[in-house]
């Protein structure tokens, strides 16, 4: 295995190497993606790491696990937990991988223990925009580690990662508390996220301004017979969010303080949000004027895992009417992000994820996130904001901004996975780019797309496209005849390989269960 890796590396720095002999912008073809952003692809500058998808070592002893980046979640918890280990950040979407959580800034219930999960890996080998292979970690080049770990890939390409594991347990102890204040959340969630707390896993989901259901989690063994148990990933179980909400009300009518606990597998516990995207598959039901009950949901399960809403979204284009946004904020302004999203859009649930964002290593002050580097960088507050805002173009923009412009007002910070609607001035006052543009510099990145190119909209180069012919433009309006994209969507979901493999574990879950009964 370890041959072909390096078989495999080769062919990547040579096309990289052609490339920049003739200082051509390349772009990185990976197979697949969970990013919001479609991306291109010209066989004349792509370079392919599709190949680059597999586990080729686990060190028991070290706690390790040698991962090349185009490792899903899934797949890398299935080969950890063979050894009774677990990775210390695990992002929520099974298909979310190992190169796009490091090089994307990606943080879950974790993150408030061990940061995101960049902080967990501890050496990459990165092919350099001059061909050149190369190692790089948290004491070998410690700035070309931390600046490719939020570069979105423009200092190189990531081949192989090692990232940090911890003895697993077969089960979640998952206890949830309703809040109904806001200043109480900021307060419970500090306390339950503090130095001294047991927890392993901490998150919350805002239903409204007077509704908060905290989760905290802790590893444990198989619980005692009779203690309440809850799944997550079968086509029958319920939505996690929904579960949530079910027992909020619960908790809405119970004594101040009273908690509810259940004992989760970990493997669902990890991806409990993959059915419906934690709740992003909910407007594709309201789109199409579809019930929204139980026995929809089970009868749509393969259309409704990440792997294949990702690839609805993209084709369909429909997140161009979207808010798609996690932004970290300062739990002192937290409450009044809060607020103003509430006054603003209105979008129900919220996904709050605690973060914490100093970096432990001295030499760490390099990247586009070089401040996390500081002593003093602060802890930050995740808000998943996701829903459709406009089915106007413009006026979709122009909202995505203002969230934009607060975020930047309370001393916040947006994560770049999704669509980025800064001018470029306004993007370099939020990144540092002195820091990022020496990197780029020394390791011969200049010539290379920055990551403002990667993740800016540019709604005038759009419609100047669109009426670049009247075949566009008739195309384009066209496309906005309800349902057409909607559908669209769909029908390259399911021609998809990955609606296929989700249908066949759905069926192969559901035949298992009727043998039970």
């Amino acid at each position: 295995m370890a041959d072909s890796h390096e078989l495999a590396v080769a062919a990547v720095a040579a096309r990289t190497r052609e490339l920049f002999e003739t200082q051509t912008p390349y772009r990185v073809y990976h197979g697949a993606t969970n990013s919001t952003r479609r991306s291109q692809r010209h066989a004349g500058n792509t370079i392919d790491t599709s190949a680059l998808n597999r586990v080729l070592n686990i060190d028991t002893a070290k706690k390790t696990v040698l991962a090349e980046p185009n490792v899903p979640m899934d797949a890398l918890v299935d080969a950890t937990l063979s050894h009774g280990l677990v990775p210390l950040i695990v992002m929520e979407f099974p298909g979310i991988t190992v190169g796009g959580g490091f090089s994307g800034t990606s943080g879950e219930s974790s993150s408030f223990r061990y940061g995101v999960f960049d902080a967990t890996v501890n050496w990459i080998e990165i092919v350099l925009p001059n061909g050149e292979v190369v190692l790089a970690s948290k004491t070998e080049k410690p700035d070309l580690f931390w600046g490719a770990a939020s570069a979105f890939g423009t200092l190189g390409v990531v081949t192989l990662l090692e990232i940090q594991l911890r003895v697993a347990k077969p089960f979640v102890e998952l206890t949830y508390h309703h809040v109904s204040s806001f200043k109480d959340v900021i307060t419970n969630l500090q306390s339950e996220t503090s130095a001294t707390t047991a927890n392993d896993y901490v998150d919350a989901i805002t239903f409204s301004m007077d509704c908060t259901i905290i989760c905290t989690g802790r590893l444990v063994p198989p619980p005692p017979p009779g203690k309440s148990t809850e799944r997550f990933l079968r086509p029958y179980d319920p939505w996690f969010y929904i579960h949530a909400q079910r027992i909020g009300n619960r908790l809405k009518i119970s004594p101040a303080g009273a908690t509810i606990t259940e004992y989760i597998p970990l493997k669902d516990y990890l991806f409990r949000y993959d059915r419906g995207g934690f709740w992003g598959a909910r407007y594709a039901f309201r789109y199409f004027f579809a019930p929204f009950n139980r026995i929809t949901r089970f009868l749509l399960d393969p259309l409704l895992h990440t792997r294949v809403m990702y690839r609805a979204l993209h084709q369909s284009g429909l997140s161009d009417f979207y808010v798609v946004q996690d932004v970290g904020i300062p739990y002192d302004k937290a409450e009044e992000f809060v607020q103003w999203v509430d006054q603003h859009f209105e979008l129900y649930p919220l996904w709050l994820c605690p973060l914490k964002m100093r970096r432990e290593e001295e030499e760490s002050r390099y990247g586009l996130h070089a401040e996390f580097g500081d002593l003093d960088a602060k802890s930050l507050l995740n808000f998943g904001v996701w829903g459709p805002v406009s089915f106007n173009r413009r006026e979709c923009v122009r909202q995505n901004r203002e969230l934009e412009r607060i975020v930047h007002a309370l001393g916040g910070k947006k994560w770049l996975y999704a669509h980025a609607y800064y001018t470029e001035d306004e993007f370099w006052a939020h990144y540092d780019r002195g820091a990022y543009d020496k990197l780029r510099e020394k390791y011969h990145a200049g010539y290379l797309p920055s990551v403002y190119d990667k993740v800016k909209v540019d709604v005038d180069a759009e419609e100047a496209a669109t009426q670049a012919s009247l075949a566009t433009w008739l195309l384009a309006l066209i496309w906005r005849i309800w349902p057409l994209a909607g559908l669209y969507g769909v029908y390259k979901a399911i021609l998809g390989g990955d609606y296929l493999l989700q249908k066949k574990r759905s069926d192969k879950l559901v035949q298992a269960a009727k043998k039970r009964s």
